[in-house]
């Protein structure tokens, strides 16, 4: 049987938040609605795209602007952003450590899928996945409970031999919703209170904790 892996990628494998919350902002002042400066959008990372803007455009009546804040994110973030992303130190290591012990690895993100490669072909890592799933350019599997799905039934795993990893409860619910046990870390945008709270089934302060995780978690152990 074979054992997957299923990773999220912002705050997982790469630290994207800076040039994400940048790509944000842009948009938003040029639909005319410029955020604080001060506020936190620390949330903004993690989330399908059209819900952050339905989110923030809700006060001025939403609708198409945001389909339109979305197309401008897009515009900058795949000229620009997307090249400041760069992997966490040691998730090259955790990475090899997996497929050194048989893991195959794919990646799950609610990014676009033709976004993810790119980055992950910028920063040396797109090689190491079997497969990168994403959304499409329509929206259709930004949602990790139907993406993960998704994963499953094209690659025919199974969930009993298969983890997610992410650091949103995005990640731990969309797996649970697919009978899939979930890691989340805690390196990335979701601190320990969510992901407790999303029930994830083991967390990790660090990559090298990933694999111990995985395999227990894969061979039936009991969750943390």
């Amino acid at each position: 049987m074979t054992r997957a892996a299923l990773f999220d990628l912002d705050g997982t494998l790469v630290e994207s938040g800076p040039s994400i919350v940048a790509s944000i902002r842009h948009a938003m002042r040029t639909v005319g609605h410029p955020l604080d400066p001060a506020a936190d959008l620390s949330w903004v990372v993690g989330p399908p795209l059209h819900d952050i803007f339905a989110r923030l455009l809700d006060p001025f009546g939403g609708g198409e602007q945001v389909e339109v804040a979305a197309s401008v994110y897009r515009e900058n973030y795949d000229t620009v952003g997307l090249f400041e992303a760069a992997p966490y130190p040691a998730i090259p290591a955790a990475l090899e450590a997996f497929a050194g012990a048989g893991f195959a690895l794919l990646v799950a993100t609610s990014k676009p899928a033709s976004v993810a490669r790119r980055i992950l072909a910028h920063v040396g890592l797109a090689q190491t996945f079997r497969a990168i799933y994403g959304a499409a350019a329509d929206g259709v599997l930004s949602h990790k409970p139907e993406l993960i799905a998704y994963v499953l039934a094209t690659q025919g795993f199974d969930p009993a031999a298969t983890v997610m990893i992410g650091d949103r409860r995005f990640d731990i619910s969309g797996a649970h919703a697919n009978e899939v046990r979930a890691i989340g870390v805690l390196w990335g945008y979701g601190d320990r209170e969510e992901l407790e709270q999303a029930g994830a089934d083991a967390l990790a302060e660090a990559p090298e904790e990933l694999l111990a995780a995985a395999d227990r978690l894969c061979r039936g152990g009991a969750p943390d």
